[in-house]
């Protein structure tokens, strides 16, 4: 009677040490991704726990049996394992339910088959009556519920906590298994917190550094170099430099701005006009430098807000032509996609290496520094081009190779689009 027994019992004994050591291995590395795989673990623990549990009914009934026969011995060690296991189980389950994170298991309906205490907190789901109801139904009003009927979604960052709306959480759908999903959802209010005290102090700073920067380039244009010839380049470097932090300033300023809206102001960019004032910036910048062309295909204007458009056009110009060598060509081409139109600058300059390509829209961010400054760029021009077209509801692409030039795409909606003809007419409708 005892092998039927034990043979049910090796399998899952098996699986649930192999899980336990992935689960306590996934919390002693840590980190976001090793914490995901941990809880996954911990959510195939908690079903199989359940079949270990019927499996010991009828086990835990049998009589006692003299302890001298050798398959009785070997039946009790096994039943003393199984036990240890089984308190380890239960142990490992009450510390995925007081994880500060909210962890909810869903079968292949979306249906709750259990979650811990922070889903409690965060996503406002309560025990015993929550047990089985469908996720999407229970958090109809949330922005959870669109996003839960998505086939795959994609990770949502910084939304309100349906549980606690003066909260904030990024909300993470894993799959495992054959049919079922994890919901992960982090509290990220202090961070919130954090990031709009990061935000006040660069505005403040950069609003209180305005005026003193103001009066000390004044100063330095009253200064005449023929007076003192020998301090000529001195002053010339100075001059050079204050205009420098000048323009740090204001693209701070800038950058303060758009990260506190939410939309834009939406009205007609004329892109004929706008497109030949960037050819004279470039021509005025490239001092007969460069070749520079610029070709409109598209003949279609823009929805949105023409001074922001107008900034994120020029920074992706201004660094082609500072990061194009001499003789270099520099295309700026506005043509229609299948989608909707695209708006891209094209240079034959140095070109940047793929492991820089994801981290360019960064704050201050240099491919290389001794280049960087040498072009005079503030490291803020991509950042004001990524919020701009997100503001937008567009993106940037950048297609690069190194010793060969680069192309950077800002690519628009159709939605975006309007005849240049008419004054109150969409490309989409």
């Amino acid at each position: 009677m005892t092998r039927p027994v034990e043979s049910a019992w090796r399998r899952p004994l098996a699986l649930a040490g192999g899980l336990l050591v992935g689960a306590f291995g996934g919390w002693l590395v840590g980190g976001h991704v090793a914490t995901g795989v941990a809880l996954v673990a911990l959510a195939e623990i908690v079903l199989l726990l359940t079949h270990l549990r019927h499996i010991a009914k009828p086990m835990m009934s049998l009589p006692p049996t003299p302890a001298d026969n050798p398959a009785d011995l070997r039946h009790d060690r096994f039943m003393t394992r199984s036990r240890r296991l089984a308190a380890n189980l239960h142990d490992l389950r009450r510390a995925a339910g007081n994880l500060p994170d909210a962890i909810v298991l869903l079968d292949q309906d979306q249906h709750v088959r259990w979650f811990n205490h922070a889903a409690e907190n965060l996503l406002g789901l309560r025990r015993p009556q929550d047990r089985g109801v469908v996720l999407k139904e229970k958090l109809h009003n949330s922005e959870l519920a669109g996003w839960l009927e998505e086939p795959s979604p994609e990770p949502l960052n910084d939304i309100s906590a349906p549980g606690a709306p003066s909260r904030h959480i990024n909300v993470t759908l894993l799959p495992f298994g054959p049919r079922q999903r994890l919901l992960l959802a982090r509290d990220i209010s202090h961070m919130s917190r954090l990031e709009q005290i990061r935000r006040d102090f660069v505005a403040n700073v950069s609003h209180e550094l305005r005026t003193p920067l103001t009066v000390i380039h004044g100063y330095l244009e009253l200064l005449d170099p023929e007076d003192v010839p020998h301090l000529a380049p001195v002053l010339g470097e100075m001059r050079a430099q204050s205009k420098r932090m000048g323009q740090i300033v204001e693209d701070l300023l800038m950058l303060s701005r758009l990260e506190t809206q939410d939309h834009v102001n939406e009205e007609r960019v004329q892109m004929a006009p706008l497109l030949a004032t960037l050819r004279k910036e470039a021509e005025a910048l490239s001092q007969g430098r460069h070749s520079i062309t610029v070709e409109n295909e598209a003949n279609v204007d823009l929805l949105g807000s023409p001074k922001d458009l107008h900034s994120a056009f020029s920074n992706l110009v201004s660094n082609a032509v500072r990061y194009t060598p001499t003789g270099g060509r520099i295309t700026v081409r506005w043509e229609r996609t299948a989608d909707g139109a695209n708006y891209s600058v094209t240079d034959t300059g140095y070109g940047i290496p793929a492991d820089h390509l994801s981290r360019l829209t960064e704050r201050f961010y240099r491919v290389s520094s001794s280049r960087s400054r040498d072009s005079g760029g503030t490291g803020l021009g991509l950042s004001i081009v990524k919020h701009v077209l997100g503001l937008h509801q567009a993106r940037l692409d950048v297609r690069s190779t190194p010793g060969r030039g680069s192309t950077f795409t800002c690519c628009f909606d159709r939605e975006r689009l309007m005849a240049p003809e008419t004054h109150d007419s969409k490309i989409g409708e």
